[in-house]
């Protein structure tokens, strides 16, 4: 059919074209220029479907406008919303949605927050305005090339994941018949072994490093407003209790006063006495999805950090900032505990993002930073668990206390020791047989 100009209402002219006899149309307007425009009533919203088909070619219009039809008739066959959510408002809705396995205990409250963290970073990608009916599933296939060119530091292990946490919610948007197809295509990232990442840990001497610097970062001297010392204090136990009860992050944030059992004291081989603490990992912010408890030096810790918090009910959280009262049973939020991190990282020398320094033949070298190490909060559990490898500690036992298999502790924590020993060969130190440093 003939290309027809008219004169819509407004006096701009358009140039007309029906597809598929007039199920739609591909035109142009005065204000997109040479740019094809496609427009379709969808009858069972009563209101016409309007989109720029991003090309001057007539040819290459009417092909993308016939696609465009055809998708659009099958959505309403099989009763797809056409005008539905935005990409903002689906990701609120999954996340409600995973919201309920947090509660039934099909998920830990660590694997929402991470979802949450994944799909924050999509609207990097894609805006939280675009409509789902937008939406096609080659528009994401080069995920991880616009994420690392946004963020070089990102690792293609990372992007993996945030890709299978996309293509999950984008599978509920499917059952829910806010979207024609199922997932995403993404293009394939190809992995190594040798670029699997691992949380690096701390060698001996430099947690003997942020040891010291805790002292002087939460002392009167160094931090004379009082708020800012409450939380220095509290992010000061969190790192010495990481170390000696060898949770994760997320199971130690989670933790309430009701999940402190008991404080004991016992007898170590040479007959000394040592104070622990018994702490209570719930099942539902366990990774595993299982009950533990653990028995770990550092009740001194435990019992410092009752007396400077202000929060202290068996539903409140060990770790919590005071504030507003109203929101005491919420835990540190992210941002505070990174603000913290990069404080004590850059108080023990890894915090000169791109600086140099001169080596030994004279020659500028950069400064190793904990980004370049990959020095985390895991790092501190790592740190603990590679201290009690290298002391002897029985797998077994640390099976049970970390809620890790065998061989993940054989796999992920044995390399550790290769730095330890070096440490060991050139340095005299003690360590306990539970392989933790007495200090502080």
């Amino acid at each position: 059919m003939a290309r027809a100009k008219r004169k819509n209402k407004s006096g701009i002219k358009t140039e007309i074209t029906p597809i598929l006899n007039g199920i739609s149309y591909i035109y142009k307007t005065e204000k997109s220029g040479d740019i094809w425009q496609f427009r379709m009533y969808i009858r069972t919203d009563k209101q016409h479907f309007r989109q720029s088909l991003r090309t001057r070619d007539f040819e290459s219009a009417k092909a993308k406008a016939v696609d465009k039809s055809m998708e659009l008739s099958s959505m309403v066959r099989q009763d797809v919303k056409v005008f539905g959510l935005t990409l903002r408002e689906l990701i609120k809705e999954y996340l409600e949605y995973r919201m309920n396995d947090v509660v039934i205990g099909d998920i830990v409250i660590g694997r929402h927050t991470a979802m949450r963290s994944q799909l924050k970073n999509l609207l990097r990608i894609k805006s939280g305005d675009t409509k789902l009916s937008e939406l096609h599933r080659e528009c994401l296939y080069d995920y991880y090339q616009t994420r690392k060119l946004e963020n070089p530091l990102v690792t293609k292990v990372s992007v993996r994941n945030e890709q299978a946490t996309v293509n999950a919610m984008f599978k509920y948007a499917y059952r829910k018949s806010h979207i024609p197809f199922e997932k995403m295509n993404f293009r394939k990232i190809k992995i190594g072994k040798d670029e699997i990442g691992r949380r690096d840990t701390f060698t001996l001497p430099e947690y003997e490093r942020l040891i010291k610097f805790m002292r002087q970062y939460v002392s009167k001297k160094h931090c004379p407003n009082n708020e800012e010392r409450q939380e220095r204090l509290i992010m000061r136990d969190y790192v010495l209790l990481s170390a000696n009860c060898l949770a994760r992050v997320g199971e130690i944030r989670q933790m309430r006063w009701s999940d402190v059992i008991e404080y004991k004291t016992l007898q170590d081989s040479k007959g000394d006495e040592i104070d622990v603490v018994k702490l209570r990992v719930r099942k539902e912010t366990s990774k595993v999805r299982e009950e533990r408890i653990i028995t770990c030096r550092g009740a001194e810790y435990v019992r410092r950090l009752s007396k400077n918090t202000l929060y202290r009910d068996d539903n409140d959280f060990l770790f919590t900032l005071n504030g507003n009262k109203d929101e005491h049973d919420k835990t540190i939020t992210d941002r505070q505990w990174h603000k913290h991190w990069y404080a004590m990282m850059d108080g023990i020398g890894f915090g000169h993002n791109g600086e140099t320094m001169k080596n030994i033949d004279g020659e500028d070298v950069p400064i190793e930073t904990h980004r370049m190490r990959k020095l985390e909060w895991y790092s501190l559990r790592h740190f603990g668990i590679g201290m009690r490898i290298h002391a002897g500690v029985n797998l077994v036992d640390l099976k049970q206390m970390t809620a890790t298999s065998i061989k993940h502790l054989t796999d992920t924590y044995l390399h550790y020791t290769d730095a330890m020993a070096e440490t060991a060969s050139i340095k005299n130190f003690s360590i306990s047989e539970d392989g933790i440093i007495d200090s502080f």
